[in-house]
């Protein structure tokens, strides 16, 4: 029902069900955002980037990135390509200025942005090229254009450079009939040919990003102006008068291949702010930070527990730093749950000022995302720190937040609640035993930054987003007291057998992988059978060793078709199962033992 319906509480109109879509009526797309900070910045600072370790940060003014951009877009037309929201573009680099001007390049003439990036793996970038019909990628060195040229589909026809490639491989692309180009180049045609600018609709679509799943091909999600812009704007607008303006930095670390680092970074080009990229080596990135001395930047949970453990290694050090360190952190939890936020305390000043340092300085703003960040870990941050720090929940389908945490609340371990773009409901999980009326539940997401469906594959679509637009996020999540969100579990492959009982067999094969006999276990059942069956491909080293000592002879193939091997593995399975608490229908009936 209704009631079960959680909205925004920063926005007055939530409660009449409309959502945010942006903050300003001029700016509803991305290239209108630009625009607005362009403005807002009265022609800032905006990309900023180190030739080298040792040399400081440059800049590059929002007007010149403009013209930069509309140039480059205009090359892209002048190579061919239809200035539509149907021409794709894939980019294949990591964070830097040429990612920003070709993604503003190619909002400039209604083109949409597909990032490529290295973990995915080079059979799945070929699948998006293939799928997207991308013939154009922009790519940023020699390395990665030889990935693309390993595996290159022949719908791909033209490569343009951030940085310089061998002769060698670009005589490879020649050989496989593509064109290799520098960025420059397409910059000083664009220029020349100066093709009228073609801005999108806030409806059409501004990226696909795909998502690399656990199992087969990646999703496109297809996200429009609009899902951005909105998303974006309902961040800003929780911030209130902590949201970036034109005299922030912001250090560009994250990948811009995902809705996180991309939220963040249009949301400081439409509040006119100046972002810096990092030298592209994750080992330095506190250089970076010290040269750049940002005062906001997003975060995962990962370099925040980096920090964390590299400060408790040195506390623990000592009994005096141990001592010193826990009144510190003592008295600046005091603080914080006063609602002080500083860092010019005593404690500031000589336990926390090396931390602090080591991100620049001047940090004043975090927003983390992306994974569940520990309470000790996000206390331990907030007090060390003395920056605002925000929590996020999201999904690439949502854009990036469908919750954050509220400035000013300091318990850790939530999520915070719905942002001015979407509602949000728990959905009933009986098999898992999780009842919306427990306020427990699928998370469930509806606003203007719920996605248009995965592309070309309206199966996939219709399984996740319902006829009433919901968005099925597969999370589980509780409703806290104080209306906050708590991830908790996430739903599970579950079926059910004849008798009705319901079956989780990842919670079952996480039991019988601790046999040493298995290797690989793959749980099976039917509604229609009343029993579950188990597919093993066996330890070969473990089998090999027993068979020898019980003078069974053969090899692996025919071990594993072998009676007494077949029972040694089924016995040690139901022990296992019984010792950690599986119910007897939930122990398995039958094996089959698979080689591999």
């Amino acid at each position: 029902g209704p009631e079960m319906i959680r909205v925004s509480k920063f926005y007055k109109d939530s409660k009449e069900g409309k959502f945010v879509s942006f903050l300003y009526e001029d700016t509803r797309t991305l290239f209108e955002t630009f625009r607005k900070g362009a403005k807002i910045s009265n022609d800032g600072r905006c990309l900023g980037w180190r030739e080298s370790p040792s040399r400081p940060y440059q800049w590059m003014q929002y007007n010149e990135t403009l013209l930069r951009a509309r140039n480059f877009g205009s090359g892209l037309v002048s190579l061919g390509l239809a200035a539509s929201p149907n021409t794709f573009i894939g980019v294949y680099s990591q964070n830097c200025p040429e990612w920003i001007l070709t993604e503003q390049g190619a909002y400039c003439y209604s083109m949409v942005i597909v990032p490529l990036y290295d973990t995915l793996g080079p059979d799945a970038c070929s699948y998006i090229i293939t799928q997207a019909e991308i013939s154009v990628v922009i790519c940023e060195n020699d390395v990665k254009c030889n990935m693309l040229l390993d595996r290159a589909p022949r719908l791909l026809k033209k490569i343009i450079l951030i940085k310089e490639a061998s002769p060698a491989t670009k005589q490879r692309a020649k050989n496989r009939g593509i064109e290799v180009y520098r960025f420059d180049q397409i910059e000083k045609l664009g220029a020349s040919k100066n093709v009228p600018e073609v801005p999108p609709k806030p409806t059409d679509l501004c990226t696909i990003c795909y998502t690399s799943g656990t199992t087969g091909n990646p999703k496109g999600v297809m996200l429009s102006h609009e899902n951005v812009v909105a998303g974006v704007c309902a961040v800003l607008l929780q911030l209130g008068d902590h949201k970036p303006g034109p005299n922030d930095i912001m250090i560009s670390f994250l990948p811009l291949a995902h809705m996180l680092e991309r939220c963040c970074e249009n949301g400081m080009y439409l509040m006119g702010g100046a972002v810096g990229f990092y030298s592209g080596d994750i080992t330095h990135l506190s250089d970076d930070m010290k040269a750049l001395k940002p005062t906001v930047t997003p975060a995962v949970p990962r370099l925040l527990n980096r920090i964390y453990d590299k400060v408790m290694t040195e506390v623990n050090s000592s009994v005096v730093k141990k001592m010193l360190f826990n009144m510190a952190l003592s008295s600046k939890h005091k603080e914080l749950k006063k609602g002080i936020v500083r860092r010019n305390s005593f404690w500031d000043k000589t336990v926390f000022r090396k931390v602090q340092e080591s991100m620049g300085g001047r940090l004043r703003l975090m927003v983390v995302g992306s994974a569940p960040l520990a309470g000790n870990v996000l206390t331990f941050a907030r007090c060390a720190l003395g920056c605002l720090i925000v929590e996020g929940y999201g999904q690439t389908e949502c854009c990036a937040p469908i919750t954050l945490t509220v400035q000013g609340d300091h318990v850790p371990e939530h999520v915070g609640p719905p942002v001015a773009c979407c509602c949000v409901k728990l959905a009933d999980v009986p098999e898992m035993e999780y009842y919306a009326s427990m306020n427990q539940g699928e998370v469930c997401v509806k606003g203007t930054n719920v996605f248009q469906g995965y592309f070309k594959d309206n199966d996939a679509t219709l399984t996740t987003v319902d006829e009433l637009g919901w968005h099925h996020t597969g999370d589980i999540g509780q409703w806290l007291p104080n209306g906050t969100l708590k991830i908790i579990d996430r739903k599970k492959h579950i079926f059910k057998l004849s008798q009705g009982e319901y079956i989780v067999p990842e919670k079952i094969e996480n039991i019988y992988i601790r046999s040493q006999y298995v290797h690989q276990v793959f749980v099976h059942g039917e509604s229609l059978k009343s029993c579950i069956i188990a597919i093993v491909v066996p330890d070969v080293d473990v089998v090999k060793s027993w068979a020898v000592e019980n003078n069974i002879d053969g090899t692996f193939s025919v071990l594993c078709a072998h009676p007494e091997v077949k029972k040694l593995i089924m016995d040690d399975l139901i022990t296992w199962g019984k010792e950690l608490g599986l119910k007897s229908f939930e122990q398995v009936k039958d094996i089959y033992l698979h080689p591999d």
